[in-house]
């Protein structure tokens, strides 16, 4: 990564406004934000809409660079943690936002309280530096959802990751039903990654539509084939 540009405010706030305007939201989620002030403009449009609200903490992204200032860290915290249905951060976010380091599974629920009485309904730290053990957490359960790890290029899975599950809630289903159907899509995105230029590439979430695809063909045989479309 050579440069991030930032979008003032009021950019932000029009483009906002007039999604949210022209249509009924089921759920959204959150990204790059890079500045306090973006921050601050998101969670002021979001307050008052009846808006399923997944919060994806970008910090710094995988090849290196820093996608969210430190003020930032402290504004999201503040301003949008409260509102978020679900938070989802890697390890190291996860200690960002919390103050405690994740290195196993004990830590992982220690920083996921953190979160949650920063005001977030569920905490989703995802486990993907760690075992591929992801853990679900509310006010009432922790719930840990294994995976396996997978070979492929990694950039953006965390985004597949939280768009995936945002996409699974609107649609209706359960938090950890919405979870584990995420988790999946996002280990077929990694398995249909692509290797372009020099750096890390890019996961594919076309994957497992190319795999149902070809299985509904009966053109090859795959016999864990993803049920996230059934």
């Amino acid at each position: 990564m050579q440069q991030v540009f930032s979008l003032g405010p009021d950019a932000v706030r029009a483009q906002l406004q007039s999604i949210t305007d022209d249509f009924t939201v089921a759920a959204a989620k959150t990204g790059m934000l890079f500045s306090a002030e973006t921050v601050e403009t998101v969670a002021d449009i979001l307050r008052d809409k009846d808006i399923l609200l997944v919060i994806d903490p970008v910090i710094e992204a995988e090849a290196g660079g820093r996608l969210l200032h430190p003020e930032a860290v402290q504004a999201l915290k503040d301003q949008l943690l409260p509102l978020a249905d679900v938070v989802t951060p890697n390890i190291f976010e996860a200690e960002a936002l919390s103050g405690v380091a994740v290195r196993d599974k004990e830590s992982a629920v220690q920083a996921a309280g953190r979160i949650l009485d920063a005001g977030a309904g569920a905490v989703i730290v995802k486990g993907g530096h760690l075992d591929c053990t992801d853990l679900l957490a509310t006010k009432e359960m922790s719930l840990f959802l294994p995976g396996k790890r997978v070979a492929g290029e990694n950039h953006g899975v965390g985004c597949t990751y939280s768009a995936a599950l945002t996409a699974y809630l609107a649609s209706g289903a359960s938090l950890p039903q919405a979870a584990r159907q995420a988790k999946r899509f996002a280990e077929y995105a990694l398995s249909g990654s692509m290797r372009v230029g020099k750096g890390v590439g890019p996961v594919s979430q076309a994957a497992g539509l190319r795999c149902e695809a070809k299985r509904y063909r009966s053109i090859c045989n795959v016999p864990d084939a993803p049920d996230y479309l059934l």
